[in-house]
């Protein structure tokens, strides 16, 4: 997924991350997931699903959970 606009806070796990526009996240789609608008504003993404999703990878600043 990548982030076009806002920022979004996706929790992937045990991890709570924040992107923002520019950033990316990949990951296995059977991992336990969640995903939304880090903030009171509105989030746009473009999100692709594919086979290649068998291992994490990402590409974003891990925020703390108390932010």
């Amino acid at each position: 997924m990548y982030v076009l606009g806002g920022r979004l806070r996706l929790l992937l796990g045990d991890r709570r991350l924040t992107l923002a526009p520019g950033e990316v996240a990949e990951f296995d789609t059977h991992v336990p997931h969640w995903l939304g608008p880090a903030d009171d504003q509105p989030v746009e993404l473009l999100v692709l699903f594919g086979r290649q999703g068998e291992r994490a990878h990402l590409r974003a600043r891990t925020r703390h959970s108390g932010e």
